[in-house]
């Protein structure tokens, strides 16, 4: 289902500071940019089978975003390859493709186009993803005066109207107050047991113990341990 294999990511930092595009390019183009290389991830394998739960644990910084956007197709590695077999859904930066100015409605549909969606589908899934996230009184207003909460919300409801093959699951079920981050946990639970496969960074060790099949401790880019979740997750507190 998934296969990441020898999987390296760079990222070119930047000692000079800019103050718009035109300078930066001008530096560029006078060789008076310099930068440090940084390794986010450092030769990473491991595979994920099919309808499994598999966990990805570690600090800030370890890299735990980064894997997950190399796995979702996001970004590409700068080394190795990454092999995905069935359709995607990312909860990654839920929202981060709205237009701030566009309303709830319109961006339903817009976030359909993009994921290749039709408008005959989305017309079929709009009411549906309105009532999950609880915003019937809100649906024509500019989503740029909504709250954080808000916007989440509409971003989780729109990304899981699908049933994908593969769900990726960024920290997201923090999104909206208590109640909805129930609601939101339900529905991911529901999609796990019709067969979505689920690939999950969290905080949450409870949650890592009681929903993955295996875990993963990222440290420093690299993997530290992959295993059940009780030993992996049991080391990982013991050293922290």
């Amino acid at each position: 289902m998934i296969e990441v294999s020898d999987v390296s990511m760079k990222f070119n930092l930047y000692k000079e500071k800019v103050n718009s595009i035109k300078e930066y390019f001008i530096k560029v183009l006078q060789g008076k940019m310099s930068y440090e290389e940084f390794w986010a991830i450092k030769e990473v394998s491991f595979t994920v089978n099919k309808g499994e739960i598999f966990g990805i644990i570690g600090y800030n910084g370890a890299g735990k975003s980064t894997l997950l956007k190399l796995v979702s197709g996001i970004m590409k590695p700068t080394v190795g390859s990454v092999k995905i077999n069935g359709s995607i859904a990312p909860l990654i930066e839920l929202g981060a493709g709205f237009d701030p100015e566009l309303s709830a409605r319109e961006n339903i549909y817009l976030n359909g186009a993009v994921l290749g969606y039709s408008k005959q589908y989305m017309d079929k899934k709009f009411n549906e993803i309105i009532a999950f996230s609880e915003l019937e009184s809100f649906v024509d207003i500019a989503v740029k005066n909504y709250s954080s909460g808000m916007y989440a919300r509409l971003g989780f409801s729109i990304a899981t109207s699908i049933q994908p093959d593969i769900l990726i699951v960024d920290e997201i079920l923090s999104v909206g107050d208590v109640k909805f981050q129930e609601k939101s946990l339900n529905r991911i639970k529901q999609m796990i047991d019709q067969g979505t496969t689920v690939v999950l960074v969290t905080h949450n060790i409870d949650q890592v113990k009681s929903m993955c099949n295996r875990v993963m401790w990222l440290q420093n880019g690299c993997i530290r341990r992959i295993g059940s979740p009780e030993e992996v997750v049991n080391e990982f507190l013991k050293e922290g």
